[in-house]
């Protein structure tokens, strides 16, 4: 009775092992590639009347087909950015807008089929010299990266100057 029962299970864990593994899975290669190329220089600074902006750690990001080597999708620009509040007033930063620019200085334009985030918004309210920093993601086009025709980025800082001041109302009335 005992021997029946081992049997019965050693014969159940055969035929489960058998049929219950499918065919051998071949794993398939990847088609893609992401491939990370470092800006030079890696670091910018732009100064304004009001603020000074740096951008640092500046990479492109693509998406590569292995066969092809063309880019798939819109690269990423990627990087940190610290803006330092130069003016006397609170400024109250709405975005980040960039602009790729060629070698003649026009603007490179997105293909019709690219993804585009040409503004990266930060709202945030900052006091007189004070820092405030974070992590840069946009897109580029990709002619600017297949053609190697980035010579210049244009930051342009969207922000509000705040000269309102809070004042204190003090009524003396009393109320019953």
């Amino acid at each position: 009775m005992h021997f029946t029962k081992i049997f019965i299970f050693l014969t159940l864990s055969m035929v489960i092992g058998f049929f219950g593994c499918d065919k051998e899975r071949k794993a398939e290669a990847p088609t893609e590639e992401q491939i990370t190329k470092n800006l030079v220089p890696p670091k910018a600074g732009v100064k304004g009347p009001a603020f000074l902006v740096e951008l640092s750690d500046l990479k492109v990001v693509t998406t590569v087909n292995i066969a092809s080597k063309e880019i798939v999708g819109t690269p990423s620009l990627k990087g940190r950015i610290k803006i330092t509040n130069k003016s006397k007033d609170v400024l109250d930063i709405q975005a980040v807008t960039l602009e790729y620019l060629d070698e003649a200085g026009k603007s490179i334009p997105y293909k019709s089929e690219e993804k585009i985030v040409k503004i990266y918004p930060f709202w945030k309210a900052i006091k007189p010299e004070e820092i405030t920093e974070g992590s840069l993601d946009t897109t580029i086009p990709g002619k600017a990266i297949k053609e190697k025709s980035l010579r210049k980025i244009e930051v342009n800082l969207v922000y509000v100057p705040s000269p309102l001041k809070r004042e204190t109302l003090t009524l003396s009335e009393k109320v019953e």
